[in-house]
């Protein structure tokens, strides 16, 4: 019906007004509504606070009873960091309840659905549910394998390259494109680098200019791999909240270095190495279970091979100027060896083409089926 999507849409940016603040939590909004008429309004707030539908019952008061409620994610039926929300919407009287998609969590998957429905509820699902899923794709894969989600975010010319042979990359893509950028470090817990970024370009990796997009900002974390803890001391990925910068580092990282970084207020987090390397799924999964649910990698070429090669990345997001820069020295988005076979490549799966500003976006998933 137009008026349910109406409805769950809105149920949707109110939970897009959130994006980064309820971490490891999922983004979630709620309306309820009387009569095709708006009684409140709901969203999770941030991490461990009262869930959506609460807030809007409560807002409701008595009126609650006979409304239809509209929520992008299944209510939830366990004891957590908040009473269960199903037993708040039976005892409110609400008679509809319409949900977006299911709770991939363990502990509800489909179980609050089946609830609501003995207690007499009419429950339907679906509304608007690839809009659902996208928004809390982070959430759901940590929260059913314990790892984040990971994006690749490049800016590259129209012959692939990502910096001219000089080095020079300031500033590949636009105004507009860079204002996305900022929006989707918003959205993530932490944006990584590799050491060659943080040494040529003194990145502070913060969340600056977003445009016109209504969102509470907040800076990522900050993660730098960085095998030998050379980070320089002056950097701004230091000097700018070194409390939420990350140096990992291998056995290979000297002690002094490591106590040098410590006294500037930055935290170290010492990993395993494969091919003498930083090893990224063994820094992933260290991040997983320190509840970070999504990580943007804005490393440069040698970087982005590494994540690619490991199979880490789930997601991208692709810059695309209008420009050539020429030069077989000029590095790539992707370096390293490379493949050998054109059926080697790695291929995307539901990409979307945008224009942004004089900049074409190409956001896409990475094949599973590789």
């Amino acid at each position: 019906m137009k008026e349910d999507t109406k409805f769950m849409r809105l149920a949707i940016e109110l939970a897009r007004t959130q994006v980064g603040i309820t971490s490891p939590d999922p983004l979630v909004g709620a309306v309820l509504v009387k009569n095709g008429r708006i009684i409140s309004k709901g969203y999770h707030a941030s991490y461990a606070t009262p869930h959506a539908e609460d807030f809007a019952i409560k807002k409701a008061g008595k009126k609650a009873k006979g409304a239809t409620l509209y929520i992008n994610l299944e209510p939830c039926c366990h004891f957590g960091n908040n009473p269960p929300c199903c037993q708040k919407i039976i005892n409110a009287g609400i008679k509809r309840v319409v949900a977006a998609m299911q709770d991939p969590n363990p502990l509800v998957s489909g179980k609050g659905f089946a609830e609501l429905r003995e207690a007499g509820i009419k429950v339907d699902v679906g509304e608007l549910e690839d809009e659902a899923k996208r928004l809390n794709e982070a959430f759901a894969k940590h929260i059913t394998t314990g790892l984040p989600f990971v994006i690749i975010k490049c800016a590259m010319t129209l012959d692939g390259k990502i910096a001219t042979a000089s080095g020079d990359s300031k500033w590949i893509s636009g105004k507009e494109s860079r204002q996305l950028v900022h929006y989707l470090r918003n959205y993530a817990d932490a944006v990584m680098v590799g050491l060659g970024t943080v040494m040529k370009d003194d990145p502070e990796l913060t969340v600056r200019d977003v445009g016109k997009r209504k969102v509470v900002r907040r800076d990522p974390r900050k993660i730098i791999l960085d095998s030998t803890a050379r980070t320089p001391l002056s950097s701004k990925v230091i000097k700018i909240n070194p409390d939420r910068t990350i140096i990992v580092v291998t056995k290979k990282a000297p002690k002094s270095r490591i106590d040098a970084l410590r006294k500037k207020g930055v935290s170290i987090l010492k990993v395993r190495t494969k091919d003498d390397k930083i090893d990224l799924k063994d820094l992933i999964s260290e991040l997983g279970k320190r509840d970070f649910t999504s990580i943007m990698i804005e490393g440069g070429s040698s970087v982005n091979a590494s994540a690619l090669s490991a199979k880490i990345v789930d997601k991208v997001y692709i810059f695309i100027s209008p420009q050539i820069f020429g030069g077989s020295k000029a590095k790539t988005l992707a370096g390293g060896e490379g493949i050998r076979k054109i059926s080697q490549s790695i291929k995307l799966d539901k990409y979307e083409v945008k224009k942004i500003g004089n900049d074409i976006l190409v956001e896409g998933y990475i094949s599973k089926k590789q």
